[in-house]
């Protein structure tokens, strides 16, 4: 397949794009709004001559925040767009961020649509997070002189398996990045077998190891977490359909054990939040919802984390954390946010999205791996238990993160040499 095809099959299936959109939106009406952004038809104002930032949803939105924030300080003249593809990452972009960058949905990745997004945004420097690799916008960012970052970038073994069928449109895109700052070197040899070119790839690390925490975090936290007594808490974050109900079930055989522990559970997409309460209620569960404020009460064993931007207030709150998308088949979330917190983590053991970082937190000692509801539970229990080990799984944690601090820095030296050139 190569471009042109791509682009004559994804024009034929923008009606059943625009469908799904419909469809998503009975169970999240924010997927109705702003459809005129996913087609450029109805683009907002935006000032020209930028750096234009693609982040697809939450998690890369979460990670670019400190590189942008760095980019709003070095250029304060200079207009940032931060574009994403979810309604949850576009609410993440605008808590972040607010006014102080332009924002709006990327359009989808036809050649009329991506040109009239770039024709009304006209970018100096195109930075896009991680692999979201859309062949038109990089072929017309090419055409037009636009030096394409990709930025963060990690390429697990099974995409790069998913891009190599592709390869008469993978190769040429690839070649046409100006530069791939990747998180590993396992990475930068996947990138360069796909066609991009060698001299072009550099190993920067992950710039989620820069996780900057804010500095009245601990205090908040501590604040609430007294006014639940002495209990112990451990959170399951990022879940999604299928793991909650195993966490809930884990839950309960911890509280056969510790009957005063409680459990925050943080479903990963809002739209499953009453969802997942009513799950909560229909196992028996006394339970709580962050969103209405509602008090934590001796008797109360969930506590539903069903707000956006409070993940790392939440994992504050916790002894231990569970991270999600690792008991199916979903690749993993961010391991670093409970370690640079100082909580002991747990994992399934479907991390394919995070297989470094996850190795590191491994030999470290931080991380424990977990298979099903039982070794959770005995995991959770064991940790409520055993102190000195807990402590050594934190410091093990913040560890792996000093070591590997400085991906930030490297990746913006990068960046400014490239976007100064385009002038």
């Amino acid at each position: 397949m190569n471009r042109t095809l791509y682009s004559l099959l994804f024009y034929l299936a923008l009606p059943v794009i625009a469908l799904r959109l419909l469809l998503r939106s009975r169970k999240a009406p924010l997927y109705r709004q702003r459809l005129g952004e996913r087609f450029a038809w109805s683009l907002p104002a935006m000032r020209p001559d930028g750096i234009w930032v693609h982040a697809v949803s939450v998690g890369e939105s979460i990670a670019a925040a400190p590189m942008v924030r760095a980019l709003l300080e070095r250029y304060p003249d200079v207009p940032v767009t931060v574009t994403c593809m979810t309604p949850t990452g576009s609410e993440r972009i605008r808590a972040l961020f607010g006014e102080r960058v332009q924002h709006c949905y990327l359009p989808y990745d036809v050649p009329c649509a991506a040109a009239r997004f770039l024709d009304r945004l006209s970018p100096r420097l195109a930075v896009i997070m991680e692999t979201e690799l859309w062949p038109n916008y990089i072929h017309q960012c090419g055409q037009r002189g636009v030096p394409v970052v990709l930025a963060n970038a990690r390429l697990s073994a099974r995409s790069a398996r998913g891009y190599g069928r592709l390869r008469g449109v993978t190769q040429p895109m690839l070649a046409a990045l100006d530069w791939i700052a990747v998180q590993t070197s396992t990475e930068a040899e996947r990138f360069c077998a796909l066609g991009a070119r060698n001299e072009h790839v550099s190993v920067t690390g992950s710039i989620k190891f820069d996780l900057a925490l804010p500095p009245d975090l601990p205090v908040r936290a501590a604040a609430l977490r007294q006014t639940w007594g002495n209990r112990p808490v451990w959170i399951a974050a990022s879940t999604h359909a299928g793991e909650d109900e195993i966490l809930l079930n884990v839950h309960r055989r911890v509280r056969e054990q510790s009957p005063n522990a409680l459990l925050i559970l943080v479903p990963r997409h809002p739209e499953r939040f009453d969802e997942v309460f009513t799950l909560c209620q229909r196992k028996g569960f006394e339970t709580r919802r962050r969103s209405r404020e509602q008090a934590v009460s001796p008797d109360t064993a969930v506590y539903l984390g069903d707000t956006m931007g409070e993940l790392l207030f939440l994992y504050a709150l916790a002894d231990l954390a569970f991270v999600g998308g690792s008991l199916i088949e979903r690749g993993g979330h961010n391991l670093l946010e409970p370690a640079a917190l100082g909580k002991p983590v747990l994992s399934g053991p479907h991390l394919f999205n995070f297989l470094d970082i996850a190795a590191q937190l491994r030999e470290a000692g931080a991380l424990q791996d977990v298979s099903n509801a039982e070794t959770l539970a005995s995991a959770v229990l064991d940790l409520f238990q055993d102190e000195p080990r807990a402590e050594k799984m934190r410091q093990g944690g913040l560890s792996v993160l000093k070591a590997n601090q400085g991906a930030l820095e490297r990746l913006l030296t990068g960046l400014d040499a490239l976007f100064k050139k385009s002038f």
